[in-house]
C-alpha cells in the first residue's frame, strides 16, 4: 500500500496510468494537415455569405481539461484510494478470529463487526485463510477446524449477531485441545467479562500461536434482582468495576388502555466512582406499575439490560370482607383493622360486598369470620378460585358455628372442622396458651422466624383424615393445625384457625402476621420457580429477548422441560423470555439475583492487548467514481451545446431525460408519495389488496363504478380509487376500506393489525365481503367465511348483529330494506346497538352515536357496482330486468354506506326533531 500524507492507495500501480494523460492531451489537440489552397472562379459567387456555424480548429481548452479530469478520476477510483488509512502489518499463515458473541457485546456490536471486517479485508490482501467463530454457538466437539477464504466470511459476517447468553469458553477450549497439529494466529474479541473457562482458553490459544486480545470499548451493564419492596417495583442495576461516575436511565414500558406499548416511567440511576450496583425503585401509581411489561436501560441495547415481567412483579389487588361490621368505638379491635394494617403497604385493598369485589377481579380475597354463603355467592366464589383466585379465610364464632361438624367436603375450606372448637388459654380452661412449631418445608411460610411470644388461646379444630397432613401449613406445639391450605383448580384456599384480630391469639399483634399474609399475597397468581411448579411440565417460549435486548416472537423454538428452568441460566436451548406451560406464564431473564459482572482483569503474559476501535479510514473509491460520472455527464452536455444539438427540441428532451434519471425516485416511492398527497386532499375510496390479481381488479372496477354513481347523485365526488397494502401503507388518509375475502390471503402482521385497530378506533369503516352468498351456506361455514374469522381474530371488532330494519344505514340517503350485491339473501352484519330508552314520539330506536366500524356481508357488492371505462356493467347481476333492478339497489346501498361514513348518524338524529320541538312547545 502506498501512503501519501493522509491518503493511501491499495493498488498503487494503477496510478501509473496517470502518466498517459500528457499523451491523451496531445491526442486530443491533434488536427488533420492543412489542405492545399487552389483558386476556383466559382468561389466569387460565395462572397458575402456568412457561415452561422463555426467548427473550431482545435478542441477547446475547457473540453480538454474536462475529459482529462474524467480519466484521472477513473484512474484514482480503481487505485483503491483511502483517507486516513489504518496502519497494517502484513501477516502470514492461518488466522482465527474469535469472538465471545455474548449479550455483553450487544450494545457495541457495530464496532465489533467493523473490526472483524477490517481483519478480513487485511487477510484478503495478504491471502491468509481465516476461521471465524463466536463462542455462543453450539459446541464443535468432534469437528475439525476449517479455514476458508476471507471472502467467504465477508458474506457470513452480516448474519452474525450477539446471543442472549454467556459465551461458553470452556467448551471451545476443550475443542481446541483436540486440534493438535494446527498452528494459527488468533485475534480474540472479548466481551470484557471473566469466567471460570478463560484461563483454559488463553492456554489453548497460546499453544497454537500468537494471541492478540482486544478489550471492549464499552463495559457491560445489566439489570437483576427484580422484586417488590414496600409495594414498589425494585430492580438492581449492576456494572463492571469502574472508577468513572456514570448516569443511566432505567425505563419502564407497558400497554396503554388501547393496547399500544408506551413509556410509563423512567428513573435515573447514578453510579459513583467504584460503585458496581445501584438499586432503582419505580415509585409510580399501582395502575401504572401493574401495566409494566418490560424494563430497559436507555441507550444500552443488550439482553442484560432488558427485563421482561410476569405476574410475580405486580402489586396484588386484595378484597377484604368481614362477617360483621364493627361499631365506631370498636374500629381498632376489628379484624379488618388488623388486616388493613398488615396489607396496605404491599397490596391494593378493596372493601365491598362479595359480588362487587368479584367484579373488581382481585388476586386475593381475605374473609374474616364468614360462616355461610348463599348458593349464588358460593358458586361465583368457587368459580373465581378455580380460575386462579386465592381465598384466605380466618376463623371466628360464625365460622365455628356454621362449618363445624359438617361431614361433606366444603370446596371453600381446606379441611373439615370438628364441632365445638378449642379453648386452651381462657379463664374456664385448664391448659395454658400454646406456642407455634417451626414451619414445615412444604409450607409457604417456611423459613420465617416465629417469635416466642406468639401464642394461641382459642381455635377451630381440623377433623383428622388422610389428606390433613399434606394440607398443614402451620401447627401448634402439640401438633394441632393452626393454618391449613389446599389447591382448588388453578387457585387455592387457606384457612387460619384463629381470628384476624387478637380475640383468639396474639398472632395479629406480631410482625409474623404481616410476613405470613405478605407471603400468601405475593405468590397469588405469580409463576414461581420452585421445583414443584416447574418440573414435569413442558414450557413453550412465547417471546424471547435477543442479543440486542429486543423482545421478539419465539418462532420455531421447541418446548423446554421444566427441570431445565429450575436454577435457570440462559443458553441456546433456553433463551431468556416469556414461557408458557398452558396454565401460566413466567418471565425468565438473563441475569439472576446472584450474578455479578466480573471484569476480565489481567491476561497471561505474552498476550498482546489492544482495543478494537473501528478503523477511521474512509474508502474514497465511491467518491471518485461519482466524480468521474458527473464530469462525464458535464462533457456530454458541453458537447451537445457546442454542436448546437442542445438548441433543438430533441436535444433538449434528451438532456432533460439524462438529468432526471439520477434524481427521480423509484416508481413505488413516487406512487406512495402521490397516493398519500391525493388521499390527504381528496375523498378516496380504497380497497385492500388481496394478492389475487383478478379479485383486486374487480374491487377497483367496483369502486370506480360506485365513485361514478356518488358523483352523479350526491355532493360527494370521489377521485380514482386506490389499492391499499395494509403492511406498508398509512391507513389514516382513507375513511373507507373495501376488503374482499379470498382463500389465498395471508394473516396480517402484528404491525398491520395495530394499524387496522387504530383505523377502526379513529372512525374508519371496513367493509368485509366474503362474496360467497351464492353458496347458500351459513355465515362462517364457507371457505371464505373461515378465512374472515382468521383475519378478524386480532381485530378490535365490537359485538355485531344482523342489520335491523330501523338501522341508520337503511336511510342515510335512500330508504332501503334489502341490501343485495351480485348475490342476494345473506345477512349484513353491523355493530350491535346499545339498549337505551327511546325518545318519546320517535319512530326509530336510539342507536349508537358513532359510525359502525365494521360491515360484514357475502353479496359480492364490488361485482355489482363495477363499471368499465364506457360506463357499462362488467359482471352480470340476477336475470333480465330484475337483475338491473338488483344492481340499482346495490348501488343505492353503496351510496348509503359512503354517506354513512361521511356524515355519521345525522339521519338518526333528525327523526327526533318532531318530538323535541313538541317538548319545547310544552
Amino acid at each position: 500500500m502506498l501512503t501519501i500524507g493522509p491518503f493511501g492507495f491499495l493498488v498503487p500501480w494503477i496510478l501509473g496510468a496517470l502518466l498517459i494523460l500528457p499523451i491523451v492531451w496531445w491526442f486530443l489537440r491533434v488536427t488533420p494537415p492543412r489542405p492545399d489552397r487552389k483558386k476556383f472562379p466559382g468561389v466569387r459567387l460565395l462572397l458575402g455569405l456568412k457561415d452561422e456555424e463555426t467548427t473550431p480548429q482545435h478542441t477547446p481548452l475547457l473540453m480538454l481539461l474536462l475529459r482529462l479530469a474524467v480519466l484521472a478520476a477513473a484512474i484514482l477510483a480503481f487505485s483503491g484510494p483511502l483517507l486516513n488509512p489504518a496502519s497494517r502489518e502484513g501477516g502470514t499463515g492461518p488466522l482465527v478470529l474469535l469472538v465471545d458473541g455474548s449479550w455483553a457485546q450487544g450494545a457495541d456490536w457495530a464496532s465489533v463487526r467493523a473490526a472483524l471486517m477490517d481483519d478480513l479485508e487485511a487477510a484478503q490482501r495478504d491471502a491468509r485463510p481465516v476461521f471465524l467463530h463466536t463462542m455462543t454457538e453450539k459446541s464443535m466437539a468432534g469437528e475439525a477446524v476449517e479455514f476458508q477464504e476471507p471472502a467467504f466470511w465477508m458474506q457470513y459476517l452480516p448474519g452474525i449477531e450477539p446471543q442472549p447468553w454467556f459465551a461458553d469458553r470452556a467448551a471451545f477450549a476443550a475443542w481446541l485441545a483436540d486440534q493438535e497439529s494446527v498452528s494459527f494466529e488468533t485475534h480474540y474479541y472479548s466481551d470484557g467479562l471473566r469466567d471460570s473457562g478463560v484461563e483454559a482458553l488463553f492456554e489453548e490459544l497460546m499453544r497454537h500461536g500468537s494471541v492478540t486480545y482486544f478489550e471492549p470499548e464499552k463495559t457491560a451493564i445489566g439489570l437483576t434482582q427484580l422484586s417488590l419492596v414496600d409495594g414498589q417495583l425494585s430492580v438492581e442495576l449492576i456494572r463492571v468495576q469502574s472508577a468513572l461516575q456514570q448516569s443511566l436511565t432505567v425505563q419502564g414500558f407497558g400497554p396503554d388502555p388501547s393496547g399500544n406499548e408506551r413509556l410509563l416511567s423512567e428513573i435515573i440511576a447514578n453510579f459513583e466512582p467504584g460503585v458496581t450496583s445501584v438499586n432503582v425503585r419505580f415509585d409510580i401509581p399501582a395502575e401504572l406499575r401493574n401495566r409494566l411489561s418490560r424494563l430497559q436501560v436507555r441507550g444500552v441495547d443488550s439482553a442484560g439490560t432488558t427485563l421482561v415481567l410476569d405476574a410475580s412483579s405486580k402489586r396484588r389487588k386484595v378484597g377484604l370482607i368481614a362477617g360483621v361490621t364493627q361499631q365506631e368505638g370498636q374500629q381498632f379491635v376489628s379484624p379488618l383493622f388488623f388486616l388493613r394494617k398488615a396489607l396496605s403497604e404491599t397490596t391494593d385493598l378493596v372493601s365491598a360486598p362479595l359480588e362487587d369485589i368479584l367484579l373488581a377481579t382481585p388476586d386475593v380475597i381475605v374473609m374474616a369470620d364468614i360462616g355461610t354463603f348463599s348458593a349464588v355467592e358460593r358458586d361465583s366464589l368457587t368459580q373465581w378460585v378455580e380460575q386462579g383466585g386465592h381465598l384466605i379465610r380466618f376463623a371466628g364464632p360464625r365460622l365455628a358455628e356454621n362449618s363445624a361438624g359438617v361431614l361433606e367436603d366444603d370446596d371453600l375450606l381446606p379441611v373439615k372442622l370438628r364441632t365445638g372448637g378449642r379453648n386452651i388459654g381462657g379463664a374456664m380452661s385448664w391448659g395454658s396458651p400454646k406456642s407455634m412449631r417451626p414451619f414445615p418445608e412444604q409450607s409457604p411460610f417456611f423459613g420465617l422466624k416465629i417469635p416466642g411470644e406468639v401464642t394461641v388461646t382459642s381455635q377451630v379444630i381440623a377433623q383428622p383424615d388422610a389428606n390433613l397432613a399434606a394440607r398443614v401449613f402451620a401447627e401448634l406445639d402439640d401438633g394441632t393445625p393452626i393454618v391449613t391450605g389446599k389447591s382448588l383448580g388453578n387457585g387455592s384456599v387457606v384457612l387460619f384457625h384463629v381470628t384476624a384480630n387478637a380475640d383468639w391469639s396474639n398472632l395479629p399483634l406480631s410482625g409474623l402476621f404481616v410476613q405470613m399474609l405478605q407471603r400468601l399475597t405475593a405468590t397469588a397468581g405469580a409463576a414461581t420457580l420452585s421445583n414443584a411448579d416447574l418440573e414435569g411440565l413442558v414450557w413453550l417460549p412465547e417471546k424471547i429477548i435477543d442479543g440486542h435486548g429486543r423482545i421478539v416472537e419465539a418462532a420455531g423454538l421447541g418446548g423446554v422441560a421444566g427441570e431445565r428452568l429450575v436454577d435457570f441460566h440462559a443458553g441456546p436451548d433456553a433463551p431468556p423470555g416469556i414461557y408458557n406451560s398452558g396454565k401460566r406464564l413466567i418471565a425468565l431473564n438473563l441475569l439472576q439475583n446472584e450474578d455479578a459482572l466480573t471484569p476480565m482483569g489481567s491476561v497471561p503474559g505474552g498476550v498482546i492487548v489492544g482495543q478494537f476501535n473501528a478503523s477511521s479510514e474512509t474508502d474514497l473509491k465511491p467518491f471518485f467514481l461519482i466524480a468521474a460520472l458527473s464530469l462525464l455527464l458535464a462533457d456530454i452536455f458541453a458537447t451537445f451545446w457546442l454542436s448546437g444539438a442542445l438548441r433543438r427540441s430533441s436535444g433538449v428532451k434528451a438532456m432533460l431525460l439524462l438529468a432526471l434519471i439520477g434524481v427521480m425516485p423509484t416508481r413505488s416511492e413516487a406512487q406512495q408519495d402521490d397516493a398519500a398527497i391525493v388521499a390527504a386532499n381528496e375523498t378516496v375510496l380504497a380497497y385492500v389488496q388481496t394478492g389475487d390479481a383478478k379479485l383486486d381488479s374487480a374491487s377497483y372496477a367496483g369502486l370506480v363504478g360506485l365513485s361514478r354513481i356518488l358523483t352523479e347523485r350526491t355532493s360527494i365526488e370521489p377521485v380514482e380509487p386506490m389499492a391499499v397494502d395494509i403492511e406498508q401503507d398509512e391507513l389514516a388518509f382513507y375513511p373507507f376500506l373495501y376488503w374482499p375475502i379470498s382463500e389465498i390471503q395471508k394473516t396480517p402482521s402484528d404491525a398491520a393489525y395495530s394499524k387496522l385497530n387504530a383505523f377502526l378506533r379513529n372512525g374508519g369503516l371496513i367493509f368485509f365481503d366474503t362474496r360467497d352468498a351464492n353458496l347458500g351456506a351459513s355465515f362462517g361455514a364457507t371457505a371464505n367465511g373461515k378465512v374472515l374469522q382468521r383475519l378478524a381474530a386480532n381485530l378490535d371488532i365490537p359485538p355485531l348483529e344482523p342489520m335491523p330494519p330501523d338501522h341508520v344505514l337503511t336511510r342515510t340517503f335512500y330508504l332501503l330494506q334489502e341490501f343485495p350485491g351480485r348475490w342476494t339473501g345473506s345477512d349484513v352484519w353491523v355493530e350491535a346497538s346499545r339498549d337505551s330508552l327511546q325518545v318519546e314520539g320517535a319512530p326509530f330506536r336510539n342507536l349508537n352515536d358513532n359510525v359502525t366500524p365494521v360491515i360484514i356481508g357475502a353479496n359480492d357488492w364490488a361485482a355489482a357496482w363495477a363499471l368499465d371505462e364506457t360506463g357499462l356493467p362488467l359482471f352480470p347481476v340476477g336475470r333480465g330486468i330484475g337483475g338491473e333492478r338488483q344492481r340499482e339497489i346495490a348501488w343505492r346501498f353503496g351510496v348509503n354506506v359512503i354517506m354513512h361514513v361521511m356524515t355519521g348518524n345525522y339521519k338518526s338524529d333528525q327523526v327526533h326533531v318532531p318530538a323535541l320541538l313538541e317538548r319545547l312547545g310544552q
